[in-house]
């Protein structure tokens, strides 16, 4: 079918149908049109134009013409009000009418015809034939509307979402199945998708530590943004993260042992998750430290760790962080555990085979977390190792509060994703936790490119080594947020929804 498209004042012409009692807009008309149970072709020669126009009044201005690209106004030097009117819709109307030739011929120009009715019958419609004569006319009435220029342009988007909702609406009855199908995949793993995870202790040990982290930058950014640490002493500022770690240890060993008795079920082995909470990520830090120690002291450096400071940092964590994060375990088994709204089937279910590796989509995810922190993250590195001071803590905290939520809904959409293929529990985690893989890589590009000033195998090797443990810390972080936030995700999907 052969559509005709005008345009006044940029405006397309936009003509109302009726489909099954429903209000449809499109643009432009047919040419032409066959009516059902018929042979007969009927051509479109007679549109009826109905403009919508505003009346705008002014003030020293005078409007001499409108466009796509705003309005041309001229000054004048008096205060005279000017006034005038705006085109901000084009309405068409076409019809088919059958006229007489003869009196067609006999019409002039300016001459006054009544207004033309579209006709309903066939038998007044213009049909086509070879030899006859066929006469085109239009008439235009014009409206005033209480529509402002700036908002002349809504209704065809409306109607282009109607028009979205209609070819949706329109397709065949296998496609809407299958993807009915799709999006409720998730109904199918009503009883596996709080099911124990694998290497659940190992999971509930980096939730405790990426909580314990999480609390230390979020309080260490806080204090520094209001002024209480300086950035010009940074002993006070090492000093107060090491002492807000510490210190802690209490939220990590209480959040980690909550979720492994509301994984387990029970709070046995309570004990092992908050010595492993306590010692998993020190531990890292330490054996990365020492290693690093022994490089400086083979090639006889002055950078190396004095043994005094090993004896302080180990007797600061097993007399303070060990028996914090104990006694958060304790609190964490009196606390009530988290209940499931729905059953684990004690089967587990066959997880259907994936059309792509899971793990791609999983470090895909982690460049959108990346995105909001590399900009900063090249001036932390510049404020460590180039010695230049680090003054913005204000906007450090909102990129770091925009970190929170990039990473929560990167978590929640690929753990929605995902809930047909399986379990959620360390898909949930690495999906913003991936993020650590760039950071590590960013650190690597950093010092080829931007720390040409560090010469020498030991002192890229340490560089390295700090970096590494800036990945781990970054990846239990945004892994814990990314985990937390599916795991209520889920739980509150599953507890709003009835399932069948």
């Amino acid at each position: 079918m052969y559509q005709v498209n005008m345009i006044l004042d940029n405006l397309p012409a936009m003509r109302f149908t009726n489909q099954n009692g429903v209000k449809i807009q499109w643009t432009g008309y047919p040419v032409g049109y066959t009516p059902p149970n018929s042979n007969d072709d009927y051509v479109i020669n007679h549109l009826r134009f109905r403009v919508l126009i505003h009346e705008y009044e002014g003030a020293g201005v005078e409007i001499i013409g409108t466009g796509e690209e705003g309005m041309g106004v001229i000054s004048e030097a008096d205060n005279k009000k000017a006034s005038g009117y705006e085109i901000v819709g084009f309405e068409v109307v076409p019809c088919s009418v059958k006229y007489d030739p003869d009196e067609m011929t006999k019409l002039h120009i300016y001459d006054n015809i009544t207004s033309v009715n579209c006709p309903q019958e066939l038998d007044k419609s213009q049909v086509i034939k070879e030899q006859d004569r066929v006469s085109f006319t239009y008439e235009v009435e014009f409206v005033k509307s209480s529509i402002r220029w700036p908002s002349r342009w809504d209704a065809y988007l409306k109607m282009e979402v109607r028009r979205d909702l209609t070819r949706y609406e329109e397709l065949d009855k296998e496609a809407q199945a299958q993807m009915n199908e799709e999006l409720a995949g998730w109904k199918l793993v009503v009883g596996d998708v709080f099911r124990e995870p694998f290497h659940a202790k190992l999971l509930c040990v980096m939730i405790g530590d990426g909580v314990q982290i999480t609390g230390m930058a979020v309080v260490t950014i806080i204090f520094a943004a209001l002024g209480f640490m300086s950035p010009a002493s940074r002993g006070m500022l090492l000093t107060g993260m090491i002492l807000l770690y510490l210190f802690l240890g209490i939220a990590a060993g209480y959040v980690g042992t909550r979720m492994w008795r509301s994984i387990k079920g029970s709070s046995q082995g309570w004990g092992s998750v908050s010595w492993s909470i306590a010692c998993f990520f020190p531990g890292i830090v330490f054996v990365i430290l020492t290693l690093l120690n022994f490089l400086l002291w083979g090639s006889r450096s002055t950078g190396a760790i004095p043994i005094s400071v090993y004896f302080i940092l180990f007797s600061l964590w097993f007399c303070i962080s060990v028996p914090l994060t104990l006694l958060g375990g304790l609190l964490g088994t009196k606390a009530q555990p988290i209940q499931y709204p729905v059953r684990t089937n004690q089967i587990p279910r066959e997880i259907p085979a994936r059309k792509y590796p899971s793990w791609l989509l999983v470090l895909g995810a982690g460049t959108l977390p990346f995105g909001t922190l590399f900009i900063e993250l090249f001036f932390i590195l510049s404020s460590i190792w180039l010695g230049r001071f680090y003054y913005v803590f204000g906007f450090l905290l909102i990129v770091f509060m925009l970190l929170v939520v990039v990473c929560v809904e990167v978590s929640v959409v690929l753990t929605y994703m995902h809930l047909c293929f399986g379990l959620m529990w360390w898909k949930a985690f690495f999906a913003s936790g991936s993020v650590a893989v760039y950071v590590f890589l960013y650190s690597i590009n950093y010092l080829i490119f931007d720390l040409q000033s560090l010469s020498g195998a030991v002192s890229a090797t340490l560089y390295l080594g700090y970096s590494l443990i800036m990945a781990i810390a970054v990846m239990l972080s945004t892994g814990t947020i990314g985990l937390l936030a599916s795991f209520y995700f889920v739980h509150y999907l599953f507890s709003s929804v009835k399932i069948d």
